[in-house]
């Protein structure tokens, strides 16, 4: 058994199958593949992969536990390399982040530039998606850190630690009639069609059960993954926006009006995950206290060493997150 067999399975597996792809996405060719896959299952004496003629059509069971431990010699070997590299020079290598719009948009920005003038050699890769192909891609390996609020608690191999609280804004045109309520309710906000995240995004939950808890249906006419487009659609005369606090920027908005929710829906948190086992290089650490000072190496490595999600939210009951 070689270790370029299991790449090869491993990347055949996450190409939808297709060798073609996988072969120009490893610079090699497709016969070398299917050569060394088939080799491998002449080896371990079961098949990794069903076939139809010469196509692949779809992974047996046997190939399943296959690939999953795959999965980890793969993940050990990166962390070797990880670790060499950290002795080796310090100041160089790359850090994978996937994260929503909003996160990359509205949080991240800041946190980035300090991180890219600190490291210029370390090439930093973000990849945007949904929360739970966030969640994915950090828990298969993919990338290094998951940030995001929700879909994170999805996936219990992941090490899921708080960075911020934040609130919600209902954005509307200038001279909107709700600009002149004094005390916004759920009702009043409920009177208009609303343009809002689609579930599953940016704390999009917690907008639901809010209305949900008071017997309102709310009209939700138009959702999006993007504020920017949310946005967009309020302009348009659409209906109200509903969205995180942070997406609206007095400068860059002059023609919308933010109102307070803070006191409609309960306040979200944002938490960065990381897959447990992973080599964090110092840079790494590094990363994560920029975006959440409260976040130390100390934090981190306590973190990592918890055996339970019980274990993991005793040790961030106490703390005070900061709000954004």
């Amino acid at each position: 058994m070689k270790l370029q067999q299991l790449r090869y399975i491993w990347e055949v597996a996450h190409h939808d199958l297709n060798v073609s792809a996988t072969a120009q996405s490893l610079y090699t060719s497709q016969p070398g593949i299917s050569k060394q896959i088939r080799l491998l299952e002449d080896e371990l004496g079961v098949e990794v992969f069903a076939r139809s003629g010469k196509h692949l059509t779809h992974v047996t069971p046997a190939g399943e536990a296959i690939l999953e431990a795959a999965g980890e010699v793969l993940r050990k070997v990166e962390s070797i390399k990880q670790v060499a590299q950290e002795y080796s020079n310090e100041r160089k290598g790359s850090l994978s982040i996937a994260t929503t719009h909003t996160q990359a948009r509205y949080a991240l920005p800041a946190t980035i530039k300090a991180f890219i003038e600190r490291y210029p050699e370390v090439s930093l890769h973000m990849h945007q998606g949904t929360p739970v192909q966030i969640s994915e891609m950090a828990a298969d390996g993919t990338v290094d850190f998951a940030i995001a609020t929700e879909a994170l608690e999805l996936y219990s191999d992941l090490i899921m630690m708080p960075c911020y609280r934040w609130n919600r804004c209902i954005l509307v045109p200038k001279g909107h009639p709700l600009t002149q309520v004094s005390e916004l309710t759920l009702e009043d906000v409920a009177e208009h069609p609303i343009v809002t995240y689609v579930f599953g995004f940016t704390g999009r939950s917690k907008l639901d059960e809010a209305f949900l808890e008071r017997g309102l249906v709310p009209r939700v006419v138009f959702t999006a993954a993007d504020a920017d487009v949310i946005k967009t659609y309020v302009r348009l005369g659409l209906g109200i926006g509903i969205v995180a606090g942070m997406a609206h920027d007095a400068e860059m908005d002059p023609d919308l009006v933010a109102l307070d929710a803070a006191h409609l829906f309960a306040s979200s948190i944002t938490k960065i995950g990381c897959r447990k086992g992973t080599f964090l290089r110092g840079y790494m650490y590094e990363f994560i206290e920029d975006f959440a000072p409260h976040l130390t190496r100390d934090v981190v490595t306590e973190a990592f060493s918890c055996n339970s999600k019980a274990e993991l939210e005793e040790l961030f009951s106490h703390l005070e997150l900061p709000v954004y």
